[in-house]
């Protein structure tokens, strides 16, 4: 199973101490570069950050289609739009995105 995730299911799990659910859930799970940087790029420390950096299981791919993420970026932020785009890409099984906007936009 091909599972694409953006930043807030990572973070709000890793705050929650239950991010290795994704784990016993899909086994691997795979972010956007940008969610990477979302996550890791910070000047204080955000839940995930870690985890992302030290999961095996847990993998990090950029996305080829940029035109896809620039079109998403007008209603999106980029870690959403480049995990919408990743999804589409990689013909992913499951998107885990919890912003309505985010979940609307994969939808169309």
């Amino acid at each position: 199973m091909i599972i694409v995730s953006d930043t807030s299911a990572i973070n709000n799990l890793a705050s929650i101490n239950q991010l290795n659910l994704l784990n016993q859930l899909y086994g691997n799970v795979i972010i956007p570069t940008a969610v990477y940087k979302e996550l890791t790029e910070t000047t204080f420390p955000v839940a995930g950050a870690t985890e992302v950096q030290t999961y095996s299981w847990i993998s990090i791919r950029s996305v080829s289609n940029q035109v896809m993420v620039e079109i998403l970026q007008k209603e999106l932020d980029r870690g959403e739009a480049e995990a919408i785009a990743l999804a589409v890409e990689i013909s992913a099984d499951q998107l885990l995105i919890d912003e309505r906007q985010g979940r609307a936009a994969a939808e169309r």
